[in-house]
């Protein structure tokens, strides 16, 4: 039985990971099947770093195929910010209203042809032999002026993708899944999984896949 740790405590997050590559194993498990209090402290630079720590220190304890992911929202008027700390950009224990308030405040001077953005989300997966594997998947869009919209979470209701005129909030999930920033990066993981899992091309694969 192929089985895929998440190494989260969501059981949405495990959920939609589910729903996007379920096809590959016969069970999706999260850091909540275990009995161990497992608490890694995100403190890398990059999505990238964050990413890969989570992945390498969950695999490290159970050996099982691995994945972990990092995102957040990088504003171009704000140098990047706030990026890596997206979730706790108003405080570690603010709500996404509050985090959403903070952000825009500090663009309430910004036009709007300088608000742009982009909504980043990187994985890493090892697989049973412990070959790490990195996707990467980025959405271009904008911050509106207020938020709008029942759908999502975090910042979805004032980010407008690009060739949008409303929200991540306001569309339908369908539709957001379609093109957002996480959707893209499991896209190309599974292209990765697909190689990994159901074709044998006969070449070495270098550990890292930058794709």
């Amino acid at each position: 039985m192929k089985k895929l740790l998440v190494a989260t405590r969501n059981k949405g997050k495990a959920q939609e990971i589910k729903n996007l590559i379920g096809d590959f194993f016969d069970d999706v498990l999260t850091l909540l099947d275990f009995a161990e209090n497992i608490h890694i402290i995100e403190d890398g630079k990059t999505f990238e770093e964050n990413a890969l720590k989570k992945a390498k220190s969950i695999y490290g304890l159970y050996r099982l195929p691995t994945l972990a992911d990092d995102s957040g929202l990088e504003v171009d008027a704000l140098g990047g910010r706030p990026g890596v700390y997206s979730a706790r950009y108003a405080g570690d224990n603010a709500t996404d209203e509050e985090r959403i308030k903070k952000l825009l405040e500090e663009l309430k001077d910004v036009p709007y042809e300088k608000r742009d953005a982009q909504f980043v989300c990187v994985l890493v997966f090892i697989d049973e032999n412990g070959r790490v594997y990195q996707t990467k998947g980025v959405c271009r869009g904008k911050i509106g002026f207020e938020p709008r919209g029942e759908n999502g979470f975090g910042y979805d209701p004032i980010f407008i993708p690009e060739g949008y005129s409303v929200t991540f909030a306001e569309l339908e999930t369908d539709e957001k899944n379609r093109i957002s920033h996480r959707a893209r990066a499991f896209e190309k993981l599974k292209m990765i999984l697909g190689e990994i899992y159901n074709e044998d091309t006969g070449t070495e694969r270098h550990p890292w896949n930058y794709l």
